[in-house]
């Protein structure tokens, strides 16, 4: 439940802290003042989005925090220490959690659980399992088929729930296997399109056979045949040049040279020994080119000529290799990898045939476990309705609606949808002898308020929220109809933390907290305080709330007499 609640910049709200605590607290004040402010702040702490406007005018931020008290060792501490916030302890059974939620006027927004930032996101995570909030707008979702299967789920067993998520994957499981299925047969002419001109890409691979590298070694060898007469006599004139020839009768090889050159060196370091690696250095180079001379020697002699047809074959066969690169590259190394894609793609494509057969039973079994456990989920929901109509009928006559029959049907869909095999429709009989009718067609706001509560009450004992607010869920209705919308508030607090902005003192009246929201002005700016009202100043208010005056004797009479009725427990 909420320990308390500090709100800081929010709307009229300057400043204020509500202490809220176990049982029923009721909040009220003039029209205008700030009530649905509170509402507000709290759908802000769990992760709703601001609208704009709702931080204070001159404020740069607003700021939201609420103390909350959680069960120790249950799964919401596991999940705050999982989130990395830290808990107070507060008793052996219980720890405190500090929820904030921060606006900034940039339009930013922070959140913080546990004293840690998080994900704006993770606070309507945590919302769904602590607090419960019922305004007019949820009045209106309860005409939704929607809403009241979600009332009739959350009323019934455990299994009801256990039912609806196995429905749920066996809907989501044929889906998806008739999607793919459906996706396969409409590719059908694209794949046998893909599939032949990958075939070609193998066939002209194989027919080829290129090898790695190839297309360099042909270009290398159509070079050398190309210009082979050219290659020739350069070469000869390098080896000619180097050992002598008569081509160069007037002068002698750059060998003899160098030979003549190392032994005067060699000589001459014997008188001085600083030329001695001058003279090394000399000699090596005559072992060098020695050396390559035999090499140049060696080539001219297995140079070889262009045998016939060779370069035209070499020619044909680059051609073959340049068409496929054209074609399945850039590269030959490309070649051969789209070669090896193709063939796996084409094993895919091969396939496709099987894998739909493969889909379409897949879907087949998936739907068969679908109807078998929509089948079970309408048993169950069955079961479930009479007993949910008599009970909310039960709380109707109790909420000044004693001729009020609530009727909860189940009927058969269509067709099964992701929710089940049903048709949900909660239908009315305001009167003896009236049809029932839907509660979209034939149920007023007022009536509305209270089957929502009735609801309410019926649910918080089956399967209780620890925080329930509601925002003038007495709007619509007034006298014998309020006392009794303020009883049952009452008698559901006993279940669990009940918040109520009301304007109703038939409602206030049975509330354990009454807080009261007033509004003042500087003749600049206007406010809005936040007064817990205990003796006179809760009677006073009461009395504002009956008559509209807050010194009026009949209306403080008549406001006594409420409280003093409300005190009266059940």
């Amino acid at each position: 439940m909420i320990l308390d609640l500090d709100i800081d910049g929010l709307g009229v709200i300057d400043r204020a802290s509500l202490p809220l605590g176990p049982g029923f607290t009721a909040i009220t004040g003039e029209t205008g003042a700030g009530k649905t402010m509170v509402v507000t702040a709290l759908g802000l702490l769990l992760g709703g989005r601001a609208k704009s406007g709702t931080i204070r005018h001159g404020h740069e931020r607003a700021s939201i925090d609420a103390r909350w008290s959680i069960p120790r060792g249950g799964h919401l501490e596991a999940r705050v220490q999982d989130a990395g916030g830290q808990l107070d302890e507060l008793s052996d059974d219980t720890a405190e959690l500090l929820i904030t939620r921060q606006l900034v006027d940039s339009g930013r927004s922070k959140a913080w659980l546990g004293g840690k930032s998080v994900p704006v996101g993770m606070l309507s995570e945590f919302g769904e399992e602590l607090v419960a909030i019922h305004g007019q707008a949820e009045q209106w979702r309860l005409r939704s088929e929607s809403a009241q299967r979600d009332a009739l789920d959350r009323f019934g067993p455990d299994t009801i729930f256990e039912l609806a998520d196995a429905v749920a994957t066996s809907w989501d499981e044929r889906e998806a296997a008739r999607a793919e299925a459906e996706r396969l047969r409409a590719a059908e002419y694209e794949r046998k399109n893909e599939a032949e001109a990958l075939r070609v890409l193998i066939d002209l691979v194989e027919t080829v056979q290129p090898q790695p590298g190839e297309d360099e070694q042909l270009r290398s060898r159509i070079d050398r045949l190309t210009h082979l007469e050219d290659i020739r006599i350069d070469v000869q004139t390098a080896l000619e040049a180097l050992r002598g020839s008569e081509a160069y009768l007037d002068a002698r090889p750059a060998l003899e040279l160098l030979a003549t050159a190392s032994e005067a060196l060699q000589r001459a370091a014997h008188n001085d020994s600083g030329l001695r690696e001058l003279a090394e250095r000399v000699e090596s180079a005559r072992l060098t080119l020695d050396d390559a001379s035999l090499e140049i020697a060696s080539y001219v002699s297995e140079l070889d000529s262009d045998t016939p047809g060779e370069l035209q074959q070499l020619n044909e066969r680059l051609a073959k290799l340049n068409d496929l690169m054209t074609r399945f590259g850039p590269t030959l190394d490309d070649v051969h990898t789209r070669y090896e894609e193709a063939g796996r793609r084409l094993l895919e494509l091969d396939g496709d045939d099987d894998r739909i057969a493969d889909l379409e039973q897949r879907a087949e079994a998936a739907n068969s476990e679908l109807a078998s456990h929509a089948a079970k989920l309408t048993d169950a929901r069955t079961a479930a309705a009479g007993e949910l109509a008599d009970r909310v009928t039960t709380e109707l006559t109790a909420l000044a609606m004693p001729h009020a029959h609530l009727e909860v049907r189940v009927t058969p869909a269509e067709d099964i949808k992701r929710h089940g095999a049903d048709r949900i429709e909660f239908l009315l009989a305001a009167n003896p002898g009236a049809a029932p009718v839907p509660l979209g067609q034939g149920a007023s706001g007022g009536e509305l308020s209270r089957i929502m509560l009735a609801l309410e009450v019926v649910l918080a004992e089956a399967n209780p929220v620890p925080t329930l607010v509601f925002d003038e869920v007495d709007a619509g209705v007034g006298g014998a109809a309020a006392i009794e919308i303020g009883r049952r508030l009452q008698r559901l607090s006993r279940h669990t933390q009940v918040i109520v902005v009301t304007h109703l003192a038939q409602v206030a009246a049975f509330a354990d907290n009454h807080l009261q929201i007033a509004k003042s002005s500087d003749g600049n700016v206007t406010s809005s305080n936040i007064t817990p009202l205990t003796g006179q100043a809760r009677v006073d208010e009461m009395t504002r709330l009956l008559s509209g005056l807050a010194d009026s004797d009949t209306g403080r009479a008549h406001a006594e007499e409420l409280l003093t009725l409300a005190a009266t427990k059940e």
